[in-house]
């Protein structure tokens, strides 16, 4: 499998959410009698968390904070707070994130490692967690690997639901003799809670931390509008093939041990379309970063920057400018007042579902799917040229 690239080498053709299309389906259903819901299996046999669409908010400080996530939750979705973030380091970080909106570009990543110096608050952690909590809905909260037992401690005996562990690439082996390595089997067997890890975008990867009891898992390394991974690394893989390989995963898993163990497409989907596609190639939910960046919710006051910026020594991540354009509210449901297909999120998914003829997110799954690197340009030219509609990025 693959094409030769020079003596004795071969690479995989891989695509992206822009060389694909959906094929509309035999039969199609009224969008308003499809089910849209997610589930997120809990240990123990306890009964799975449901979510009625499919839709988490990114751990990013300029996406997601106490106010935001519980909004997200009223609405039916999942916002996550980053606990290794300006809301863990700062009482009040609104001046904080302030200082990250106001700076220049050329000076803005240095600006941001500066303000993430300072040591995280661990009675901050506590605090958050029962912010989000009073506010009523699931609550779930993420930390990188070495630091998930210590975070996850906190922030379960704060009575979070969801505890998400996520660095730049994720695998159950860490071989490192500076520090500990994150024992997954013996930290998802201790918690009470779901554990979701990310981020992934290989079959056996996926398939082993499967095996190590985890209740989700993150796909996609390098995507997102703000990171900057695949620039500073030359790592990752388009988020349409990392999506189709790691559902297989997940089907051989279930196939094997009878658990259903969720995949979630993390990064790379700004619009309605490509949420609609990484549904279709077999996530089972999406995580949205930049999207709801544009949300008058939204810490950022239109701002977003990759989770990896403030890294002392190898930023990869930068801060874009995404704009405000309406409420969340108006970004999952409408109505819409743009063009783009940056709004009305799951009204997209509700709508491509009927027309494929799928009345669940399973079923969904199945949609055929064809290699289509004209499917947004053709007869698309007014539009390009005057860069409206599908002719913005």
């Amino acid at each position: 499998m693959g094409m030769w690239i020079g003596r004795n080498r071969k690479a995989r053709v891989t695509y992206g959410f822009d060389e694909i299309a959906l094929v509309p389906g035999e039969i199609t259903i009224n969008p308003n009698e499809v089910n849209t819901s997610f589930e997120i299996p809990r240990p123990n046999g306890q009964e799975p968390l449901k979510l009625k669409i499919p839709i988490i908010a990114s751990a990013m400080d300029g996406v997601t904070n106490v106010r935001f996530c519980i909004e997200m939750a009223k609405l039916g979705g999942l916002g996550v707070v980053n606990l290794e973030g300006v809301q863990t380091r700062y009482d009040d970080p609104e001046d904080v994130l302030a200082q990250i909106a106001k700076a220049d570009k050329t000076t803005v990543t240095e600006l941001i490692q500066k303000l993430y110096l300072p040591p995280i608050k661990e009675e901050l952690i506590a605090k958050r967690v029962q912010e989000l909590r009073k506010g009523g809905g699931i609550v779930a909260v993420s930390s990188i690997p070495q630091k998930a037992e210590r975070y996850a401690a906190i922030a379960q005996e704060a009575g979070a639901d969801v505890f998400i562990v996520q660095s730049t690439v994720s695998t159950v082996r860490h071989i490192s003799s500076e520090y500990k390595s994150l024992d997954l089997a013996g930290f998802t067997k201790a918690s009470k809670i779901p554990i979701i890890i990310g981020n992934a975008v290989t079959y056996d990867v996926v398939l082993e931390l499967m095996q190590n009891g985890v209740s989700g898992v993150l796909i996609g390394v390098g995507p997102g509008a703000a990171c900057t991974s695949r620039g500073v690394l030359g790592l990752g893989v388009p988020q349409v093939t990392a999506t189709v390989d790691c559902a297989a995963a997940r089907d051989a898993y279930f196939k094997k041990t009878g658990k259903y163990i969720p995949i979630i497409t993390d990064g790379g989907m700004s619009k309605g379309g490509d949420v609609c596609k990484a549904l279709a190639c077999g996530s089972d939910a999406v995580m949205v970063g930049s999207a709801f960046a544009r949300s008058e919710e939204a810490p950022g006051g239109g701002n977003h920057w990759g989770m990896a910026t403030p890294h002392a020594n190898l930023p990869r991540g930068t801060r874009i400018h995404v704009g405000v354009t309406g409420s969340l509210r108006q970004i999952l449901f409408g109505p819409a007042t743009v063009d783009d297909g940056s709004q009305n999120l799951v009204g997209a998914i509700m709508t491509c579902m009927g027309n494929v003829g799928a009345s669940t997110i399973r079923e969904f799954q199945e949609t055929e799917i064809i290699i289509a690197p004209s499917i947004k340009s053709e007869g698309k030219l007014f539009q390009t040229v005057q860069g409206v509609g599908m002719g913005t990025r």
